[in-house]
């Protein structure tokens, strides 16, 4: 019998599989295209870096109407991330662990807000949740609840829009995680819900959180089904998107400056999912 310490015993570690091999050369076909693809993408940013109006940017940031939108854009932004957190989770853990009857018309269903027109899912929000609706004739007949053109709606819109990207996100984590974890703490007796909230939950913490950043952010630039379900209403429904839609038409500079925080915004989550899309160099 071979010694423990007897390295012809040992297993040897299986060898990891080679990285692609990155060509030096760039295709003079594929130069020109990609250039202007590049171009096509960023010069609408530079001209909106170019036309700031970077000497009042102080005093615009701090105009009364300007703060009011993004207070409300970011509470319900964050609401609405909450919302498609509890709904959301739940229903990609669903998809990607559980094999029933037409999983695949459902996963489709959940997809639709991402091709669908925003407008076209505003008017879809009021068909169900307006006074005449599916379920809003019965809130407002019942409860004396109306969630058109309220914060309330707002924060609908945008978790209508903005849930398919947290389920997908998800989706992936769940269906990518290692299930001999959760075998192993269902073999030492935990049940399906410690199971899924001391286990799965942990393991796929980091697909949550880039879902829910991509979730947050969706919502914070969404116009067409906040503004067709929720209406403008300054304070109340106004959002960032929809105060640079409205000052394009009277001040210039103020939806420079809109465009600009959302911009900022736009920049920051991607730097934060950087390492979640980019392996390494």
């Amino acid at each position: 019998m071979p010694l423990l310490d007897d390295p012809v015993a040992r297993p040897v570690p299986a060898a990891p599989p080679p990285r692609p091999r990155r060509t030096g050369r760039i295709p003079v076909a594929l130069l020109l295209p990609a250039a202007l693809g590049l171009l096509f993408l960023v010069l609408p940013l530079v001209g909106l870096l170019v036309r700031a109006p970077w000497t009042t940017l102080p005093q615009r940031l701090t105009e009364p109407g300007v703060l009011t939108a993004l207070r409300l854009s970011l509470q319900t932004a964050t609401l609405a991330t909450l919302l498609c957190l509890l709904l959301g989770v739940p229903l990609a853990w669903l998809l990607a662990r559980v094999d029933f009857p037409g999983r695949r018309v459902v996963r489709a269903l959940v997809t639709v807000p991402l091709v669908l027109p925003p407008v076209v899912g505003g008017v879809a929000l009021l068909l169900v949740f307006g006074r005449r609706g599916l379920l809003g004739g019965w809130l407002d007949s019942t409860f004396g609840i109306t969630l058109p053109f309220t914060t309330t709606g707002v924060v609908l819109a945008e978790a209508f829009v903005a849930m398919p990207f947290l389920i997908i996100a998800v989706e992936g984590a769940l269906r990518g995680a290692d299930t001999r974890y959760e075998e192993a703490a269902a073999t030492l007796g935990a049940n399906r819900w410690t199971t899924f909230t001391h286990v799965t939950l942990p393991l796929v913490a980091p697909g949550i959180a880039a879902g829910a950043v991509l979730c947050w952010a969706r919502a914070l630039g969404e116009f067409g089904a906040t503004i067709t379900f929720a209406g403008n209403f300054p304070g109340r429904t106004q959002t960032m998107p929809i105060a640079v839609y409205l000052a394009l038409e009277t001040d210039l500079e103020a939806a420079i400056v809109l465009s600009l925080i959302l911009l900022t915004v736009s920049v920051a989550i991607l730097a934060s999912l950087r390492d979640r899309w980019i392996t390494s160099p």
